[in-house]
């Protein structure tokens, strides 16, 4: 995340021991698997990549290479790995009288290599940088780093040996492990050759993310956010269907909540589970929607018993700050997240995920056979506000903003998604939308590009809605992707929100969603 967040002391979480045993009950099996590297590459210049940069491959037979001091090689996996690292290294030439002075660098793309990591100078800690030195006193040894790494390619140098040896480096491989089930060979893929790769590459992410929780991404931060959780799952459901893993994260939120019983927006789960004092607005309410979209896939009656206080408490809460004429006032310290991007204002969009999760709350009190009035009756009047003083009619789309004068995409999709008008009315806001919001300006996720393409298969625009795929996910490919990436601004390929590329997430769970987005809307009636 690139919210800023301060250490808050004044929080106290409490822990729900019963929830968090379940979770760990649903503790998904891991399958693990040996990948070796497909060939040895350099870094070159390739303007049609990403900043520039590729690889090309080099004729290099490893077995028969010996690395003296300022020597290096890159070697490339094939696609991206999630593991760990080991390799043999020996000596040949003298004895061995200094010791091999070695660095390792991890990359997910090319342009992590064109970087120097003392170049770094971002707010994110520099500790997650995937580079390491290493001192050996004595080889033959076979290295195996301790620490799991996200890479496609992984560069070794020599530092430094002495004059009279050199290193050989032999049998490098990488142990990875997925919980994905593999099941995914039973879904069908797209006709259209471009959405084929753009769903291969999504669901590639998907599986690379899959751990022991949904984590958002394995390079950093390696956690489980309730946001990328939502897309996660309904990716799942649509191809590596693993529902225990879904049931193990909805646990892990519900048995750590603050004492009031609000839900953090991610928690920890290493070296045991724990919250972090972070807090979203509509994250805390998409509890409600993960639970519900569950139970839509795999009724449980277990589930529906054990996590539904939980859901109704983040509607209570968050029902708080909703006025008697249906207005939702927003908290400073419960800002609502919608996009990194802090270019729009994001009331109304707030307010429409209100609506959103409303409804999904609301379906699982009928699934309680509990009284839904009181609920219902919240409903109407953060609609009719939202139909009544946000929506105008003369430009066909929704305010924002305290002077309510600005208009932005954000906006028409979650009012489009949360069905505050009908079909006809939605269709019309979002070809309004293309008119006079698109190109999309001010956006920089994939999180958010995904609510904007699924806002325009819901209204109809199915033609709209692909093309905006392939000009998005479709252009990280082009650039070189093989998993998708944490944040991508076709405006400028080169963003990162942090700076530099080696601090940045090329694999991150919030941007496989069209693995969803084509299964449910392109493959839906298509048979496996």
């Amino acid at each position: 995340m690139t919210f800023k967040f301060q250490i808050n002391d004044e929080i106290r979480f409490r822990h729900d021991r019963q929830l968090l045993d379940k979770a760990e009950a649903f503790r998904p099996k891991m399958h693990p698997v040996v990948r070796k590297p497909v060939r040895a590459v350099e870094l070159t210049k390739n303007e049609s990549l990403l900043e520039g940069w590729g690889m090309a491959e080099i004729h290099a037979d490893m077995e028969k290479m010996a690395f003296s001091k300022g020597q290096s090689i890159i070697l490339d996996f094939g696609r991206h790995c999630t593991g760990r690292f080991s390799m043999d290294i020996r000596s040949v030439g003298s004895p061995m009288d200094a010791p091999l002075y070695l660095r390792l660098r991890f990359a997910e793309v090319p342009a992590e290599l064109a970087h120097e990591s003392e170049e770094y100078d971002g707010w994110l800690s520099r500790s997650w940088i995937q580079e390491e030195f290493i001192h050996l006193d004595v080889l033959p040894v076979r290295l195996e780093l301790p620490r799991r790494y996200a890479f496609r390619y992984v560069e070794l140098t020599v530092i430094d040996t002495s004059p009279k040896w050199a290193a050989v480096f032999t049998n490098p491989e990488v142990l990875c492990a997925s919980s994905a089930p593999g099941n995914a060979e039973t879904v069908p893929v797209p006709e259209d050759p471009e959405l084929a790769r753009i769903y291969e590459v999504g669901l590639h992410t998907l599986q690379e993310c899959m751990t022991d929780v949904f984590e958002d991404g394995p390079k950093r931060d390696r956690r489980l956010w309730l946001g990328d959780l939502r897309l996660q799952a309904l990716a799942s459901y649509a191809s590596e269907d693993n529902p225990d893993l879904v049931k193990r994260c909805l646990y892990l939120f519900a048995g750590m909540t603050s004492e009031e019983g609000e839900i953090s927006a991610n928690v920890f789960t290493q070296p045991s589970p724990q919250p972090d004092d972070t807090f979203l607005f509509d994250y805390s309410l998409f509890f409600a929607s993960v639970l519900h979209d569950f139970l839509q896939q795999h009724p449980d009656e277990m589930v529906l018993e054990d996590l539904y206080p939980v859901a109704k408490k983040q509607m209570d809460l968050a029902l708080q700050q909703v006025d008697e004429e249906g207005r939702l006032h927003l908290q400073k310290d419960r800002p609502v997240f919608v996009d990194w991007s802090q270019e729009f204002a994001k009331d109304t969009a707030g307010q429409a995920i209100m609506i959103y999760t409303l409804k999904h709350f609301i379906e699982l009190t009928r699934m309680k056979r509990e009284d839904t009035a009181p609920y219902v009756k919240q409903l109407e009047k953060l609609e009719n506000d939202a139909r009544n003083r946000l929506y105008d009619p003369e430009k066909k789309l929704f305010r924002a903003g305290e002077e309510g004068t600005e208009y932005n995409i954000a906006s028409q999709v979650w009012m489009v998604l949360a069905g505050v008008f009908g079909q006809m009315k939605n269709r019309e806001i979002m070809t309004e939308a293309i008119q006079q919001l698109f190109p999309v300006k001010g956006i920089v996720t994939p999180y958010m590009y995904h609510h904007v393409t699924e806002a325009l298969f819901q209204a109809g625009l199915k033609q709209e809605a692909v093309g905006l795929m392939k000009a998005y996910w479709g252009k990280m490919i082009e650039l070189g992707a093989d998993t998708y990436w944490e944040a991508f601004d076709p405006d400028q390929p080169d963003y990162s929100p942090y700076g530099s590329p080696i601090i940045s997430s090329y694999c991150h769970a919030w941007s496989c969603t069209p693995v969803y987005l084509i299964h449910k809307y392109l493959l839906a009636d298509q048979p496996a």
